[in-house]
């Protein structure tokens, strides 16, 4: 096996190595596509379970819209399609004819959605309309990495229609929030959550929230965003009610959503030099037992391992790993690598004293345990390990997060070199933003602080706070 490249002097070649090797995902033929394998699959559904339990108890539905788009459903949105129309993939012709209308892949489902909304929506008493969609989306990349940035990637997207303005904006916080709450306590990753600047917001939305987070190479990653639309989309496509009062009214509208790229995060944040290092919370497997023995104890061994592997199920995740092909020492490194939290070690001298040697994928400890105890002692470890990863990513983007008054010109070959998060102040400018290109850097957010005096590119009196970085 490749070794994996130096996640110190080569970060992005570390962690195409670690999504391959640990069989996340695989290239596909078609370029800027991926193949996700059956690892990475199964840690997408640990996310749905968590984030889809969560939706449905803040009232929305799943539903299922078509992939294919008339591209006249784009066009009535101008900003929208604007917004979008370097990354479409159009179908022209099927059936071995051209097609009188094309058909646009779905970068997005707005417009279809919307579509769908105006056939469904006549009265007051017919909001909130609260949607969810599990799918695949198709966005042309020019310069993919296999989960950040792909040409069709995997999702939820969530769209909603609301009685009022105070209603909708609600809900694209609240969907924020939940994002947010989902990150931290299960991706044990701290994000940064607040919202767009006017240049960066989802085209055709009023305001766009993001969540950011910092690789450990010192760039951001936007993890989700929820737009609040209000309007413009329900104007576009004539959704109309009937209102309390008898009038007719455009709804309000909203859409959030969260793609597969929070599994690249998870490689980013988390990863170290022996691989993948997966929070437990939603690691698709929590536990590894690993039995190790001899063909004249094999038998004893493997029972006991079974013994051992039942009494935890239910408790955690766990696969016994009764391989007879593959050396102890190789299945250590292959867990390590696919960042199984907690390996079980259980052999003959073990046995004997009624105990194991469990390890952490943290090195945080090895110890010797009583098998008796491990029903108590595993699950403690599990929220051990969930807040040792927090807290460490945390502590690195601390020591990346610079408060500066000084102008670009002081900063900017720092931020070139070194990377970080570097909270500013801005003038809003667009002449400042453009300034940022020099240094191959973005406005990720802006803060909701005003503590900078000046602007970060011209020196006059800043209006707001805002993150500047290098970003996937």
């Amino acid at each position: 096996m490749k070794k994996l490249a130096d996640i110190q002097q080569n970060f992005p070649e570390w962690y195409q190595d670690v999504v391959y090797a640990s069989q996340l995902a695989d290239q596909a033929p078609v370029r800027g596509c991926m193949v996700m394998r059956p690892y990475g699959c199964a840690l997408w559904e640990e996310m749905q379970k968590v984030l889809d339990t969560r939706f449905k108890e803040t009232g929305h539905q799943n539903a299922a819209f078509p992939l294919l788009i008339p591209e006249s459903f784009l066009k009535r949105e101008k900003e929208h399609v604007e917004g979008f129309a370097p990354e479409l993939a159009v179908v022209t012709h099927a059936g071995g004819k051209e097609l009188e209308e094309p058909l646009i892949v779905r970068p997005t489902s707005e417009t279809i959605v919307h579509y769908m909304f105006a056939q469904w929506i006549r009265s007051w008493r017919d909001l909130p309309l609260k949607i969810n969609q599990w799918a695949s989306v198709v966005r042309w990349e020019l310069r993919p990495r296999p989960f950040l940035r792909t040409s069709e990637f995997w999702w939820q997207e969530g769209h909603t229609a609301h009685e009022t303005y105070e209603e909708a904006c609600e809900e694209a916080h609240r969907m924020h929030h939940v994002y947010q709450e989902f990150m931290e306590e299960y991706l044990a990753i701290p994000v940064v959550a607040a919202f767009k600047p006017e240049h960066e917001k989802f085209a055709g939305a009023d305001q766009t929230l993001t969540l950011e987070a910092m690789m450990q190479d010192g760039k951001a990653l936007q993890m989700g965003t929820s737009h609040f639309i209000s309007q413009n989309f329900a104007k576009a496509f004539n959704i109309t009610f009937q209102d309390r009062n008898g009038g007719v009214s455009y709804p309000h509208l909203t859409s959030w959503g969260v793609t597969t790229r929070m599994i690249g995060a998870v490689v980013g944040v988390h990863g170290d030099q022996k691989g993948l290092v997966m929070p437990p919370r939603i690691a698709p497997i929590q536990v590894v037992i690993v039995p190790i023995f001899k063909a004249e104890n094999r038998e004893i061994i493997l029972a006991a391992a079974h013994k051992v592997a039942e009494s935890l199920k239910g408790l955690v995740r766990v696969h016994n790993d009764t391989r007879d092909f593959e050396t102890p020492g190789a299945k250590f490194y292959e867990w390590e690598l696919k960042g199984i939290p907690l390996r079980i070690e259980l052999g003959p001298r073990d046995l004997e004293k009624n105990s194991v040697t469990i390890v952490d994928r943290l090195g945080i400890a090895k110890e010797i345990v009583k098998i008796s105890d491990l029903v108590h002692i595993v699950p403690q470890k599990m929220v051990e390990i969930q807040k040792a990863l927090f807290d460490k990513a945390y502590e690195l983007r601390s020591k990346k997060w610079f408060i500066t008054d000084e102008l670009l010109t002081s900063f900017g070959p720092r931020l070139r070199e070194e990377g970080g998060f570097y909270q500013v102040g801005w003038n809003k400018s667009k002449e400042s933003v453009e300034a940022l290109k020099e240094y191959g850097a973005t406005v990720r957010c802006v803060l909701p602080s005003k503590d900078a005096r000046i602007c970060f590119h011209s020196g006059k009196p800043s209006e707001c706070d805002i993150l500047i970085a290098k970003a996937y």
